[in-house]
């Protein structure tokens, strides 16, 4: 017998800039909210219709002790990073980039996108790693669009984008270094999934577009909100209402948490103070590397 889990606390995105000054709209972390174990951080990138020319992107930047998700609905990134990466982003696909003992990263607009302009639309997950894995060597996983598995309801009215942990009878292709589930529901009107999810995770609902019905008492709630869910039950009711104009594009994501230590300052997130310190002193001394231009 599935107890569903009742919503704890609705979080308003915030509107902001980011890197070289683009628009990100962020649950957390705001005043409100600094973080939701395992998760450090959730930026909705866009969307913004950008003039030929206006396109802007995050350049040459160090991460260490997290995990970084970059999901593309629209538009076109290119990614390069300092252990010889690069490649495209398109709509769709997602890389998960593991920056462990440390990698400086640069994400901009492609540019053949950045020329013509058009729509940017995307998110970015940023994943607490434990102690134990905050220096491994950085890892990068892509996905494009096409492999990434999808799962739909017998009455169809259901789809869902299986980035991370298993939804509708479909498991994701994605290998995560703590327990995670990611993924994209698409829900016509009328349409109800009930997801089940392990009792001691945090999870937390994300709408991108449409109004959904969330939790046992299907409270209407708007895009660009988080709705954190209480830990006393093991499934999840997402729900779009009947009289609803559009579909409801809802994200879902939950993980175990780890339960340790948080201290960051800005792109380094480490247990210690002296581990945040010896993480400066390594990017300042060159040791994450440079990206080649």
């Amino acid at each position: 017998m599935t107890t569903t889990r009742t919503i704890e606390r609705i979080f308003p995105a915030v509107r902001t800039t980011e890197g070289a000054g683009f628009i990100v709209h962020r649950p957390f972390p705001t005043r409100q909210l600094m973080d939701f174990d395992p998760f450090l951080l959730l930026d909705e990138m866009g969307p913004t219709d950008y003039a030929p020319g206006a396109a802007k992107g995050a350049p040459d930047h160090p991460h260490r002790g997290f995990e970084t998700v970059t999901y593309v609905l629209e538009g076109r990134f290119g990614h390069k990073d300092s252990a010889g990466h690069s490649g495209t982003l398109g709509p769709g696909d997602v890389q998960w980039m593991t920056a462990g003992a440390g990698v400086i990263h640069s994400e901009m607009p492609d540019p053949e996108f950045a020329r013509s302009g058009g729509r940017m639309h995307g998110l970015q997950l940023w994943v607490n790693l434990p102690a134990r894995d905050k220096m491994i060597a950085p890892r990068y996983q892509e996905m494009p669009t096409a492999q990434i598995p999808v799962g739909r309801s017998a009455d169809g009215k259901v789809s869902v984008k299986v980035i991370a942990g298993e939804a509708l009878g479909v498991k994701a292709a994605i290998e995560t270094r703590t327990p995670i589930l990611y993924q994209h529901f698409t829900i016509a009107p009328g349409g109800r999934v009930e997801q089940t999810v392990p009792r001691n995770w945090r999870v937390f609902a994300y709408g991108l577009a449409g109004t959904g019905r969330y939790g046992p008492g299907g409270e209407r709630i708007e895009a660009q909100q988080m709705v954190a869910f209480a830990n006393d039950g093991d499934s999840i009711v997402l729900a779009a209402p009947d009289d609803a104009t559009e579909a409801l594009e809802v994200l879902l994501i939950g993980g175990e948490p780890l339960n340790e230590p948080v201290v960051r300052y800005g792109p380094f997130v480490m247990n210690t103070e002296q581990e945040i310190r010896q993480a400066v002193l390594d990017y300042q001394a060159g040791r994450m590397g440079h990206i080649a231009h």
